[in-house]
């Protein structure tokens, strides 16, 4: 078993992956920018909820000039989650920071970990290395890599910056290129799909004819685990997911079902739902619904022997049970069964 450090530990994916490593034998150290409320000490707020085998340090902001050498005393593997997502491709400032963040200070802390003798670093990076958009072939970890917002040209820059500090080092390096990722806990986009769905209210999707690729925090962070613990993962780049892809349709038809409502879904052609949203600067959003993005896994399959052990009907049970637990819902109760 190892002693990892864990960046963006109180992270919406910290918070699963830190837990689940814990379980599986390891010790961590949960790295957060600053504890709950500036207290010191555990709290429920940091998202490691005081489980075994988890200690909690501060690191403060992260960027070129943060100190890591503390929290890396006498670890083996660092897993880096932390980073600065949803970039707006207009606010210069906003990009900026990103790039201070994503690249600067993973960079600083890839250096900072070799340097202390950290045998391997797994980082969380993302799928829009390759682009927004699959078209007819699912990506592979062969795909090209085309960018195409200031988000994922910042993880591209950090993924090269990892691979210069392996090849300069030679510090195991493995990259996660991740699709979108649901579960407990989930915000921003995926939350408001589940208020739609949760309302009944009609929504003008009927007509989509895409395919999307999620990945559930269960199965990330069993993912990550296995990058931990196999000797094979080392100097690899994996695409990981769940495993079955679902039209934008499909996906509120299924998450409708857990809310015991149904989906009504209006066929309205794709192109004036893409007008529309331009129109009103929501093209992004657009994109997401209406657009194809999935990923091959059969590299980790293959590499690895992995095989996602949540399905996605049980992943998504579990973000609507959470969902009215957290008191987003109209609802009090949650009654199994979709």
């Amino acid at each position: 078993m190892s002693r990892i450090l864990v960046t963006g530990a109180n992270g919406f994916i910290g918070s699963a992956v830190c837990p689940a490593l814990a379980a599986a034998g390891h010790t961590v150290r949960a790295a957060v920018r600053r504890r709950a409320n500036g207290r010191q000490g555990k709290s429920a707020d940091d998202g490691t909820r005081g489980e075994p085998g988890i200690e909690l340090c501060e690191i403060g902001d992260i960027g070129p000039d943060t100190d890591w050498m503390p929290a890396l005393e006498d670890v083996e593997i660092v897993i880096h989650l932390a980073g600065r997502a949803h970039l707006p491709t207009a606010a210069a400032h906003e990009i900026e920071a990103g790039v201070r963040v994503n690249v600067a200070g993973t960079g600083r802390l890839a250096r900072q970990a070799a340097s202390r003798g950290v045998r391997r670093l797994v980082f969380a990076s993302s799928i829009k290395v390759h682009g927004d958009r699959s078209a007819e072939s699912p990506f592979t970890e062969e795909s090209p890599v085309r960018p195409d917002d200031p988000y994922g040209r910042s993880k591209w820059q950090a993924e090269k910056t990892l691979r210069q500090v392996e090849e300069d080092s030679g510090m195991a390096v493995v990259i996660l290129r991740l699709p979108l990722v649901y579960g407990p806990g989930v915000k921003a986009n995926f939350l408001r799909l589940l208020r739609w769905a949760e309302s009944g209210v009609p929504l003008p999707l009927g007509s989509i004819r895409n395919r999307r690729s999620m990945i559930g925090l269960g199965n990330l962070a069993d993912f990550i685990r296995l990058c931990v613990e196999e000797s094979s993962a080392a100097g690899e780049t994996f695409l990981a997911a769940d495993g079955v892809d679902l039209s934008t349709p499909e996906l509120i038809r299924r998450i409708a079902g857990y809310f015991h409502r149904p989906a009504r879904l209006v066929p309205v052609p794709p192109r004036m739902l893409v007008a529309g949203a331009r129109l009103l600067g929501k093209s992004e959003i657009a994109q997401r619904l209406c657009g194809s993005l999935t990923v091959d896994i059969g590299k980790a399959r293959r590499h690895l022997g992995w095989q996602p052990p949540v399905s996605i009907d049980e992943g998504l049970e579990q973000t609507v049970e959470w969902y009215i637990k957290a008191g987003h819902s109209r609802r009090r109760t949650f009654r199994p069964g979709g």
